[in-house]
């Protein structure tokens, strides 16, 4: 990951050695991980630098994340972009949450490793855990990255949020389409469309795009519906 503290001072941002030292561990235990059960299919240590660690990161040089924010990562996978962005502001309170096990084990062996604090991994499905009052109504943001269509994301997410906090899906793609669609999902969640930031990723032709959605009040009770019926029948 030769171009990793380059990459990032390209985006405004600037990593200690003992950071970029993380982000290599994680890696390492990513790949060795991989081979043993379906992590991610970018296993190239450039690639990964670039598409996994630098597009998590990205979201911290075009939005003002208050110091000491609480912080939902939903369908976090292999722990992007959550992990990433422990890393670099180790002041934000982070919940990985995730619906197979196997991963939520993983996202403790990283934990472990980098000795990070202030950062659970949690084994749940979204609708489920939107529903229990430890996590409703209680995150200052919640994000997804390449989880599902916005409109899905938004039943999935908005929930965690308490309100005036903000939901921040990452996308790539005809982002004004999918917002267009997702208008109604965003309304009747109690949310607001507020901004859509557009970057490219250093020195590639990767276009990335955050879709911020205010949540201007306490999420109706029926939301979200059974595990499944959002991504089956979106709003």
């Amino acid at each position: 990951m030769k171009n990793l503290k380059k990459h990032a001072e390209l985006l405004g941002l600037s990593l200690t050695d003992e950071q970029a030292g993380a982000f290599q561990t994680y890696l390492d235990l990513l790949i060795k991980k991989n081979e043993v059960m379906n992590l991610t299919a970018i296993t190239d240590p450039d690639e990964a630098e670039l598409l996994h660690f630098i597009d998590s990161i990205s979201l911290l040089a075009k939005t003002d994340i208050p110091e000491g924010s609480s912080l939902i990562d939903i369908g976090t996978g292999a722990g992007f972009p959550g992990i990433p962005l422990k890393i670099v502001r180790p002041d934000l309170r982070i919940t990985l949450l995730d619906s197979l096990n196997k991963r939520v084990l993983f996202l403790q062996e990283v934990i472990n490793a980098l000795g990070l604090t202030g950062i659970t991994a949690v084994h749940d499905r979204a609708e489920d855990a939107a529903r229990k009052q430890e996590h409703r109504d209680q995150y200052d943001f919640a994000v997804s990255r390449a989880v599902a269509r916005l409109g899905t994301l938004v039943e999935y997410d908005l929930p965690f949020v308490k309100p005036g906090g903000c939901f921040i899906a990452y996308k790539s793609g005809d982002v004004a389409e999918e917002a267009a669609d997702a208008e109604n999902a965003i309304r009747l969640l109690c949310g607001k469309s507020e901004e859509t930031i557009s970057l490219t990723l250093p020195e590639s032709d990767i276009h990335r795009s955050f879709l911020i959605i205010r949540k201007t009040q306490p999420t109706p009770k029926r939301f979200p519906r059974k595990a499944g019926t959002a991504k089956r029948e979106p709003l």
